[in-house]
């Protein structure tokens, strides 16, 4: 039996979640609302707030689960991927939990969380499966072969793709975030009325730097004819632009499944929360016979939860970390 206290702080959300034997009692999750004014997360004002809000979340999260400090087992941060200053106030306020209560800490990779997030709730995928992960800092396809064996086989060589869509946002003038946004407007619009191109690199890899010049270009020629095009258009941009950038990765994780013959397939992270990303992998699923898996909208998003159910793992296989470990801002799968 354990119960576990989840710490994430990688970005600009700060939560805290509570686990008992692989069950979410809480997932409490504080936005920082102080970048909208930035257009951008500025990570000297996300690790000033995760320090006002850590505290807050952790009590709440308590609260949820009718939990007492004192009956926690161990305690689970993230690691990294992130910002730096923004991990490092989830790691130090972690070890000192941990250390007060003299019980074991946990160290988590975000991205593995991520992916984790399908076993939270039922239905959860089979071994092996293939977890297409994509969020603002990462695009990913991991094989999948246990909860504690992953292995990437698809990245992307430049930007991620949630990147592409918060630069497509600002280039359309969405406000940020722009990405949940144009997912938005892309509702209202007609998808099939502009084409952008699309790289087509070997492998499973991504690449979102040329879709992104195309886009530019695009809205140069045009403003340059037409001062008012992107008002008069902006829908049915925002919905050409997701329907191009869905392709692509589709296009990759079709790929990786019929060549890997794995039918078990998953998307994870921010992007995950897309519309467009959630209708074509359901739709996929049908027309190639995969089964397919989709977290719960709040676990898709930064979330402690995610964190949790990775900790629940690496205490069942009493996989610790000391109290000299620090945060990493590249820590890789």
């Amino acid at each position: 039996m354990s119960i576990i206290l989840a710490i994430e702080s990688s970005c600009d959300e700060t939560s805290a979640a509570i686990v008992q034997n692989g069950k979410i009692l809480a997932n409490i999750v504080a936005t920082q609302e102080v970048h909208r004014a930035f257009g951008g997360v500025v990570p000297e004002l996300a690790s000033r707030a995760h320090q006002q809000n850590i505290i807050p979340v952790v009590d709440e999260a308590l609260i949820k689960a009718n939990i007492q400090k004192g009956q926690l087992n161990a305690v689970a941060f993230t690691r990294g991927p992130g910002l730096m200053g923004a991990l490092l106030v989830g790691t130090s306020f972690s070890k000192s939990v941990a250390l007060s209560l003299n019980i074991p800490l946990i160290e988590v990779n975000h991205m593995e969380a991520h992916v984790l997030a399908h076993f939270i709730d039922e239905p959860k995928p089979n071994f092996p499966f293939l977890c297409l992960t994509i969020s603002g800092g990462h695009t990913q396809i991991v094989r999948v072969d246990s909860p504690l064996e992953m292995t990437v086989i698809g990245k992307t060589i430049d930007d991620a793709v949630g990147e592409a869509f918060d630069k497509t946002a600002k280039l359309l003038g969405v406000e940020y975030p722009g990405g949940p946004l144009v997912d938005k407007l892309a509702q209202k619009g007609e998808e099939n009325k502009f084409i952008f191109a699309q790289s087509n690199i070997e492998g499973y890899n991504f690449s979102f730097s040329g879709i992104k010049t195309s886009i530019l270009y695009f809205l140069q020629k045009q403003m340059a004819e037409n001062e008012s095009f992107i008002e008069e258009n902006r829908n049915d941009l925002c919905a050409s632009v997701q329907k191009n950038l869905v392709e692509m990765l589709m296009n990759k994780l079709k790929k990786a499944a019929f060549e890997t013959g794995i039918k078990e397939i998953g998307i994870a992270g921010g992007v995950a929360a897309n519309s467009k990303v959630r209708s074509e992998i359901e739709r996929l699923g049908k027309k190639h016979g995969w089964n397919t898996y989709i977290p719960a909208f709040q676990y898709c998003t930064d979330n402690a939860g995610m964190i949790a159910i990775a900790a629940h793992f690496k205490y069942e296989a009493g996989l610790f970390c000391s109290q000299e470990i620090t945060a990493d801002p590249k820590l890789k799968i």
